[in-house]
């Protein structure tokens, strides 16, 4: 049932009620009665009679509303929607939506999308002579068979349904190439800083201050980056150190899926073990392959008696230096400075004792799909950290390539005056067996002042995930069968003044297993790392064992391990043994403190103390970029207490750390800075510790505004900022969070996507309407007010928006410059259209809104 203008004629006024109700009122009740009381008779579409806005100003002119009588339209024009095709996400952009009628007489707003963006995302236009690949409107749902595309207003998602006929063959995940984006020139600075004062309590015992500079600089210029990679040490003597780690010029070369590195690297190892060089390097980079047809720097757990030092150390350089309490700590933020190569991990208590340990670095299996080819050519000088090592040309080459049946062949060649070995393998995949590569390695060596030797090595390498178990298994076992056998950097490493590198490995056997039990019974892993040696009958042995499982909430772990080095950090043979016994709870506090947890540990040593500490750690903050942590315990060597506290604050514009300790033998305060700087076109912005990959975040004008899911990142005072992490060759949400705009601020567009190459600094450009609050109430040259639903726009030639003119001619405007034109539209006639000139009184971003009229000429 329809209502229509004539029944507006048997509306009365209610006498059982008190209060007095306006004919507008009276005729939407009448309108809501009617539409329920008759609805169960008579099956009738939603109708919103235009009339009733008529009654209480009945000289607007009747309003065209026909667009909201279907529940599922809405008016056409331009909206910001996520584009997904076939049930997976491709884009993020502007579409213009017009109104189309198909065959059944249904309605429904389509997409103006062109040629070469359906070309983009995949769609064989070339099929279809009725498609071009230009900026022209395609109507593909005309031109596909069985397409089809969806606007979800709410969601504003739109999703495209196209036969997969009709689509090229791309993995998931694919990004064309076309879009990714090699970011602006910029000149970048990361850097971390570390320090720590140490105030002795005993008399056999010396005041210390060590300090720590890790510096990570470089510059973008189109695809190119060069980059450097420096640290700076003051030790504990005040003996100062500057090393360079690595300087090198890169870019991706897009058609050979690979990058091009000149300078200081190290080689790839998947066939050889890695060799830091110095020169030009050429080599395949699986990221820039999609997710789903390809991806590590390890991470380091240990366990400290006390308060300690942790250095790690890597090719003899020293990459990473904190400080952490007694107990278990994890250590999963490391710059890889190679593709590869143990990480030697020391761990200094406060008694001054150090304990060491190898965190391997092993390959899976180097299977790879069918017809995939990854290779590497090196070609330089061998690059050592110890000075005195001569400068010794070589070349390598491998090549690794996917065959049928789940087989992969892989071989490489190295070559220098003083060493040559070439290495052939093959992998396979057996399916529920699991998947392994066994390959050979001949090689020729000639050792300073030795005669030239010759041998085998024999490597086999296995892996398998038993999903129905949840057991993950992998073996991995090096064994050089023959005493002629040395790696090339064992061979080179022999040439240098008073060198006394003489380590030349025997086997090498790793084990790692990790084995979900029952349900809500925990899980069980197991570590284990054996190395010996030809030359002087050394072994280092490695083991560890450990239990996890929560119970209502609570978390616990008990782990053993088991530790025989036959050298100290110093080079001395010593078969230092020793056993650790460790348990640790996790209690959440979150009923009583949101964000925070207790916890306590139990570590006992068998060569040293039974230490226990209890804690409490967790976030504060309203966007959670502060971590602390306070821990209070005792150890049974020496018999003294022992405290730690800790704070870690993320702002915009860095990160800084302080803790204090003390135990019997000392206090120490110790503290941190880290935080990134960017050069730009636009002037300098600082950040948080950037990562490889960045992405500036342009936002003229709109201050303080948080990034959404990056804690603590937010704009800076005239509206940049640094998201210090990117996934390189994928597509990246950058959004900003509404809630903290200014109040001078409005956002037609929160959201952009980005897909940087690697090493980029991409820019999310924001266009945000800066300006005043502005209720208007509009009225005509005839003295009416202009029409409930026109649409009032201004455009400054730098920005344009608008707003729906509500009852009474009042319109809510954002983001308004001082003065200006408003142009108000309610139709597609001249007599439809008219405009208001203003101006504001100048006032600040806090002050309000302001009411004004505006009369429309």
């Amino acid at each position: 049932m329809r209502w229509n203008e004539k029944m507006g004629n048997i509306i009365k006024k209610p006498a059982t009620v008190s209060f007095k109700l306006s004919r507008l009122a009276q005729l939407v009740i009448c309108q809501i009665a009617l539409s329920t009381g008759i609805s169960g008779m008579v099956s009738a579409e939603e109708y919103f009679n235009p009339a009733l806005l008529e009654i209480d100003n009945p000289a607007q002119g009747k309003a065209d509303l026909s667009i909201f009588e279907d529940s599922e339209l809405q008016p056409p024009g331009t909206y910001r929607v996520d584009i997904y095709l076939n049930g997976s996400a491709v884009d993020t952009q502007d579409v213009t939506f017009s109104l189309v009628t198909d065959a059944s007489g249904k309605r429904s707003l389509q997409p103006c999308l062109s040629g070469k963006t359906l070309q983009d995302m995949g769609v064989r236009i070339g099929m279809y002579p009725s498609l071009k690949a230009t900026e022209e409107c395609a109507r593909f749902t005309d031109a596909i068979a069985q397409s089809s595309a969806t606007f979800l207003f709410n969601q504003q998602r739109l999703d495209l349904s196209i036969p997969q006929a009709a689509l090229s063959s791309q993995a998931r995940g694919y990004v064309s190439p076309e879009l990714w984006d090699s970011g602006i020139p910029a000149l970048l600075l990361n850097y971390s800083f570390s320090g720590a004062n140490t105030t002795a309590r005993e008399n056999n015992a010396r005041n210390a201050n060590t300090y720590y500079l890790n510096l990570r600089s470089g510059v973008n210029l189109g695809a190119w980056r060069l980059r450097n990679y420096s640290t700076w040490n003051r030790d504990s003597s005040g003996k100062v150190s500057w090393n360079t780690i690595n300087t090198y010029l890169q870019r991706g070369i897009e058609r050979l899926r690979s990058q091009l590195t000149v300078g200081d690297s190290n080689s790839p190892t998947e066939v050889f073990d890695t060799v830091p060089f110095r020169g030009i390097q050429l080599a395949s980079d699986d990221d820039m392959l999609p997710d789903s047809q390809k991806g590590y720097s390890p991470v380091v757990r240990g366990i400290a008696q006390s308060n300690a030092q942790v250095t790690i150390r890597q090719n003899g350089y020293v990459i990473y230096q904190t400080y952490v309490p007694a107990g278990p700590f994890t250590i999963s933020d490391l710059y890889p400075t190679a593709g590869s190569g143990d990480l030697d991990v020391t761990i200094r208590e406060a008694d001054g004792s150090e304990r060491t340990m190898v965190v391997p670095f092993a390959s899976v299996p180097v299977l790879q799909r069918e017809g995939r080819l990854k290779y590497s050519f090196t070609s330089g000088q061998y690059r050592s950290y110890n000075t005195q090592i001569r400068k010794i040309p070589f070349t390598q080459a491998t090549v690794i390539y996917g065959l049928p049946r789940g087989a992969t062949i892989y071989g490489g060649l190295q070559a220098s005056s003083k060493y040559q070995a070439m290495a052939l393998g093959l992998g396979q995949n057996l399916g529920r067996i699991g998947a392994f590569s066994v390959d050979v390695t001949q090689a020729w060596a000639r050792q300073e002042d030795a005669a030239k030797e010759n041998g085998q090595s024999y490597r086999l390498r296995y892996g398998k995930s038993f999903a129905e178990t949840g057991t993950n298994f992998s073996l991995a076992s090096y064994r050089y069968s023959t005493a002629g056998f040395y790696t090339l950097q064992e061979a080179i490493e022999t040439y240098g003044r008073d060198n006394n590198y003489r380590d030349h490995k025997k086997s090498r056997s790793e084990l790692t297993l990790s084995q979900n039990l029952w349900q809500k019974w925990g899980a069980i892993s197991l570590s284990l790392v054996k190395e010996d040696y030809w030359n002087n009958n050394r072994s280092s042995e490695s083991a560890s064992v450990g239990y996890n499982n929560t119970w209502q909430g609570i978390s616990y772990n008990v782990s053993y391990s088991y530790s025989r080095n036959g050298m100290d950090s110093f080079g001395n043979q010593t078969n230092y043994t020793d056993q650790i016994a460790a348990l640790s709870l996790i209690v959440p506090l979150s009923k009583w403190m949101p964000g925070s947890y207790a916890i306590y540990n139990l570590n006992s040593s068998k060569n040293g103390s039974t230490s226990h500490n209890v804690g409490l750690s967790g976030t504060a903050l309203p966007d959670d970029n502060m971590n602390y942590s306070i821990t209070q315990g005792y150890s049974t060597k020496g018999g003294g207490a022992n405290g730690y506290a800790s704070a870690d604050y993320k702002g915009a514009y860095g990160e800084i750390n302080a803790g204090y300790g003390y135990d019997s033998s000392q206090r120490r305060m110790d503290y941190g800075l880290q935080g990134g700087v960017v050069v730009h076109e636009n002037g300098v912005t600082l950040s948080q510790p950037l990562s490889e990959t960045v992405v500036l975040v342009k936002a003229p004008g709109a201050d303080n505004v948080s990034i959404a899911s990056n804690a603590g990142v937010k704009t800076d005072w005239r509206g940049y900022a640094v998201v210090p992490y990117a996934t390189a060759y994928r597509r990246n949400q950058i959004s900003l969070d509404t809630t903290t705009l200014p109040d001078n601020v409005d956002m037609t567009m929160s959201s952009a996507s980005v897909i940087p190459t690697r090493g980029a600094v991409v820019r999310a450009d924001f266009q945000p309407n800066v300006g005043q609050r502005v209720l208007m109430t509009l009225t005509r040259s005839n003295g009416e007010a202009v029409p409930f639903g026109a649409t009032a726009s201004i455009d400054d030639g730098k920005k344009s928006s608008s707003s729906i003119v509500g009852d009474g001619g009042q319109v809510y405007l954002s983001g308004m410059p001082d003065s200006g034109t408003l142009t108000v539209k309610w139709g597609n006639t001249a007599s439809q259209t008219c405009q208001v000139s203003y101006r504001l009184k100048e006032q600040s971003a806090t002050s309000g809104i302001q009411l004004i009229n505006g009369a429309c000429q």
